[in-house]
């Protein structure tokens, strides 16, 4: 493909020389970035949507049901929620071991956008967001998931699935996760801090308990944590929502089912 031709030219053998690597050796190890940019969607989108929705309304009842969350007050639970409620979803579907089955998509060309959009009297749409940039969240226009964002959530499942996390130990990762206090806006920044350090003192104490043969343990499931960072919110809500529902506010849904008894 067209983004190889550089890597071509540096396996040549007298770069590899230069280089002091063998060239097969060289060549081999270098990965053509293409496949991480194809864009993918849902193999049984309505499987895995319906799974993802049961998932986010169990994860939202387990929330309300934290009486220190409840004693805060509406706005700061609300963005408590806006903020964590990708991360604590992956964790939901990790946890109920559900299987992402994915399939190549290929993207509309320009003229079929347009095409397509014209035909509505609307303007031309915006291409696909690049991988690592935000989707766009608000418009009509669907922004599938690039392989490698897809790639990031099936490693974060993988990595949760070979440590065998038990149910206490994902309710203390999503007590750790939920009451994040760097969130700029919060008020009772103190009170969450203190939280989330309960949160991680409840987990160690488990871990000692049931794990005492491994001591690594705690620190390997905190480095789960720190996956979690590296997933789009806005990635989450395109994959598992849009097929279903189309163009999702998730603020909106989010204060509605707060609201909600579940």
């Amino acid at each position: 493909c067209r983004c190889c031709a550089e890597s071509r030219r540096q396996g040549s053998i007298l770069y590899s020389i230069l280089r002091s690597e063998e060239p097969r050796r060289w060549q081999a190890s270098r990965a053509c970035p293409c496949a991480s940019r194809r864009l993918v969607a849902l193999r049984s989108p309505q499987v895995a949507c319906k799974a993802a929705s049961a998932v986010l309304v169990k994860t939202l009842r387990f929330v309300q049901n934290v009486p220190c969350f409840q004693e805060l007050p509406l706005d700061e639970q609300l963005l408590l929620v806006r903020s964590c409620w990708a991360p604590l979803l992956v964790l939901g579907l990790a946890q109920d071991r559900v299987h992402l089955e994915t399939v190549e998509s290929a993207e509309p060309s320009m003229l079929q956008r347009i095409l397509t959009t014209r035909r509505q009297g609307e303007p031309p749409p915006p291409r696909a967001a690049a991988p690592g940039r935000p989707h766009g969240g608000g418009s009509g226009i669907p922004h599938l998931p690039s392989a490698a964002e897809i790639q990031t959530i099936k490693g974060f499942q993988a990595k949760c699935w070979s440590l065998d996390i038990s149910t206490k130990e994902y309710a203390y990762l999503k007590g750790t996760v939920l009451f994040n206090p760097d969130l700029p806006g919060l008020q009772c920044t103190q009170y969450i801090e203190g939280l989330q350090r309960e949160a991680q003192q409840a987990l160690n104490e488990h871990v000692r308990l049931i794990h005492r043969g491994d001591e690594a343990r705690f620190t390997k499931l905190n480095v789960v944590l720190s996956l979690l960072r590296s997933i789009n919110a806005n990635v989450v809500a395109e994959l598992f929502f849009r097929p279903i529902i189309g163009a999702v506010n998730m603020d909106d849904m989010l204060l509605e089912m707060l609201c909600a008894k579940l």
